[in-house]
């Protein structure tokens, strides 16, 4: 839109359809959005509205609510699922809050996709091979386009709180500040797009899949989780004594029974399930632990007034709003219905069957089809639109023969 246009406060409408449009270009079926296909209004939210610094032509984005032209928040969309969530809480007189780890590979151009993805070249004119994880010099050859990175966030008011080099050749976590959920889910999806932005600026390819190479860690968006009440800010998990609260136990039981049912949901596509399948550190189980990175819900070593659940299973793949629409409306479920979890798990352990989760996208899917709670929590339209629109995905991939099956099945008799 014009820049005259947006201030004139003209009205700007999208097909209700475009909202279930799959990673491939295409729709599922119109009766998952609407035969009629009619119109959304997409309403800017005043507060995430930016001049994008990476652009030499002045251009702005604005982050934009999905509407019904009746006034009402479109079912379909996940900033809305995600609104809906957070004021469920606030009707109880709390308040969720967050914060995300985004992990993400730096690459080299990459223009044959049947070719593995490389690290750039550095200043010293080599390429990384994995030595350099947690290294303080490990982005020598990338510090101009760290450069802009930082620039880009502050200019975009994206505070952030730590950057390493992670476990992956050119491997590369941040740490977002905690704060209100839907301000975290506007900042994560931001500073993504920045990273691509910024990365063809500077010849380098920058790529958030959950797992991109063979052998390697893959990348994940941990969500730590607190709840606080309204009036005051106390963190409702810990008491006056400093000791676990009930709703603590309760926001851990809601998320183990909400895992495997929202698996489909912090795992989105098929490449999700490469990196929980090759786990380092990216637990496919719905157990809990104190500061165990083995389970899926981790409780970070903390003061009382800083502790939280994290959820170690989404990807960097996944959706930010969805994803923390799922765990925080499963964490408010176990509040209100009072769910106790399992005993804490340490050390090396066994992941009993009932907190086992799928391990394929088709798993996934066929679970959350069966979801009764996803239903009640989501809503039927979201849920069966989104599946809808999965299963294509799906499809899509099975309709491709890979390089693994002609080499090694080809042979046999």
């Amino acid at each position: 839109m014009t820049a005259e246009g947006f201030l004139e406060g003209r009205r700007l409408q999208m097909a209700r359809g475009v909202l279930l449009q799959c990673i491939m270009g295409g729709y599922p079926p119109s009766r998952f959005y609407g035969s009629d296909d009619g119109d959304l209004a997409l309403v800017a939210d005043p507060k995430q509205i930016h001049r994008l610094p990476w652009s030499e032509q002045p251009r702005a984005l604005a982050i934009c609510d999905a509407d019904e032209l009746t006034g009402e928040s479109s079912r379909l969309s996940t900033r809305g699922q995600l609104k809906g969530v957070v004021a469920r809480y606030a009707a109880l007189g709390l308040a969720p809050v967050v914060a995300t780890e985004l992990e993400f590979f730096v690459f080299a151009p990459n223009p044959d996709p049947t070719q593995p993805f490389q690290p750039p070249v550095g200043l010293d004119g080599r390429r990384e091979d994995g030595h350099s994880a947690f290294s303080i010099s490990s982005n020598n050859g990338l510090r101009p386009f760290f450069k802009e990175v930082y620039a880009c966030m502050a200019a975009l008011g994206l505070p952030r709180d730590t950057f390493m080099h992670e476990m992956g050749v050119s491997q590369f976590e941040i740490n977002l500040l905690h704060g209100d959920p839907l301000l975290l889910a506007d900042q994560t999806f931001l500073f993504k797009h920045l990273l691509k932005e910024v990365a063809l600026k500077h010849g380098l390819t920058v790529v958030c899949m959950a797992k991109p190479l063979a052998h390697t860690p893959g990348s994940s968006m941990h969500i730590h989780q607190s709840v606080v009440e309204l009036d005051g800010g106390r963190n409702v998990f810990s008491d006056e004594a400093g000791e676990p609260t009930a709703a603590f136990r309760h926001f851990i039981g809601g998320q183990q029974a909400g895992m495997a049912d929202f698996t489909a949901l912090f795992a989105p596509n098929v490449n999700s399930y490469q990196r929980l399948c090759h786990p380092f550190a990216s637990p496919n189980n719905a157990c809990w632990s104190h500061d165990n990175r083995s389970a899926g819900l981790r409780i970070p070593a903390s003061s009382p007034a800083a502790r939280r659940v994290e959820n170690r299973l989404p990807g960097a793949d996944a959706n930010p709003y969805l994803a923390i629409a799922a765990s925080l409306a499963a964490g408010l479920y176990g509040i209100e219905n009072r769910l106790e979890p399992s005993a804490a798990i340490q050390g090396e352990f066994q992941v009993p069957d009932n907190l086992s989760l799928p391990c394929t996208l088709h798993a996934a899917l066929e679970r959350l089809k069966r979801s009764h709670l996803a239903k009640e929590l989501f809503g039927t339209e979201f849920i069966e639109g989104y599946i809808a629109s999965k299963t294509m995905e799906l499809t899509s991939f099975f309709d491709e023969i890979t390089p693994w099956e002609r080499r090694v099945l080809a042979a046999q008799a």
